[in-house]
């Protein structure tokens, strides 16, 4: 199988991840498309027999996080407040406890720090190994085990509703 064929076996993990990351399907197509593009244009450094999905990953990670830099220099970030909107827009029809908590975990994962989430997301989501992941980020396996850790815990906190405890920060 050529590798461009290859590539192409893992769009839909990339535009899952991708959806999961970002939470607005038209800047995570564009984030597939643009990694889809780096990949293609680069595609000769990839070394063949090593994995191709973990360097596909190492591409979009790479662009994800040059797209947050230039967006937080460009814009300040303005948040909303819930109390403006009527308790009616968020009713639901009986039964759909499960859509319920799909939502919830997908509010608790966009809250999550975006470290966090991105491992959280390679590991829980797309069943990637610790070193996978920790090839895919840059980073150490140590260190994708304790975002993973956090990620968890505050996942957990935030689907409970328990508010994180704030540490204090000793200044001398």
């Amino acid at each position: 199988m050529d590798s461009r064929d290859e590539l192409m076996d893992h769009i839909p993990r990339l535009r899952r991840y991708a959806r999961a990351l970002i939470h607005n399907r038209q800047l995570a197509d564009d984030l597939v498309q643009d990694t889809l593009e780096r990949a293609l244009a680069r595609l000769h450094q990839f070394k063949a027999g090593t994995d191709l999905r973990a360097w596909l990953f190492t591409i979009m990670h790479n662009v994800f996080v040059n797209q947050l830099r230039r967006a937080a220099a460009r814009a300040p970030h303005l948040s909303f407040d819930d109390d403006g909107i009527a308790e009616v827009e968020f009713a639901q029809p009986a039964g759909q406890m499960r859509s319920l908590e799909m939502r919830d975990l997908d509010f608790a994962l966009q809250r999550l720090p975006a470290e966090q989430r991105e491992v959280v997301l390679l590991i829980g989501l797309e069943e990637m190994s610790y070193a996978d992941v920790a090839l895919a980020l840059d980073i150490p396996i140590g260190t994708v085990m304790s975002r993973l850790s956090r990620g968890r815990e505050r996942l957990r906190n935030l689907m409970a509703g328990v508010q994180p405890v704030q540490r204090l920060r000793v200044v001398r």
